[in-house]
């Protein structure tokens, strides 16, 4: 089955770890690919070290970027020199060519491990900024083997990802503490 975590709202990681050690419990294996991350997030540390079924890859985040247009001009002012805009469909060729060169020794390492279940985290954010090719997703899944249950998170899932999906659970925002100015804190987001 192919499972989609996405929306505005808190909680598309937290719920792919949750079922990552669902899915240990009942003695599978696990590859848990996150994409525009670095280790610099708390349940990395866990998750490194948590079972010998489980295998953690990131392909790193050199910066947080955003598309031109995306941003007011008073959230550029608060990113300051911390996003690299771009114009849209024309990405920072040096992330596109990191995530590419991650991604190919990950899949290598997924098809060799055929796992039971595979988490692509935040896929849906590195496709919607054109870090990873639909193609390069769109391949992997069919090479995987049939009975690999796969997981995609991250904010706005294009729609051919979600026609083939057999699950889509969107996370709505109600209220976030980020709008009165609280920054992300450690162990909670990060």
């Amino acid at each position: 089955m192919l499972q989609i975590y996405t929306g505005k709202g808190k909680g598309k990681t937290t719920a792919a770890i949750g079922l990552a050690i669902r899915s240990l419990g009942a003695g599978h294996q696990v590859y848990f690919l996150q994409f525009m991350k670095s280790l610099a997030y708390s349940e990395q540390e866990v998750l490194k070290g948590f079972s010998p079924k489980l295998q953690l890859r990131t392909t790193g985040k050199p910066f947080f970027v955003a598309a031109e247009g995306m941003l007011s001009e008073e959230e550029k002012a608060q990113w300051g020199d911390k996003v690299v805009i771009f114009p849209p469909g024309q990405p920072p060729a040096d992330y596109v060519a990191m995530i590419a060169e991650e991604f190919a020794a990950a899949k290598a390492e997924i098809l060799g491990m055929k796992p039971d279940l595979l988490v692509l985290d935040e896929v849906n954010v590195a496709l919607f900024f054109d870090l990873i090719s639909r193609e390069k997703i769109e391949s992997l899944l069919k090479e995987l083997p049939a009975g690999t249950e796969v997981v995609c998170t991250g904010r706005n899932a294009p729609q051919w990802l979600l026609d083939r999906a057999d699950l889509i659970t969107e996370m709505q925002e109600l209220r976030h503490y980020y709008t009165k100015g609280v920054e992300a804190r450690k162990g909670i987001e990060n």
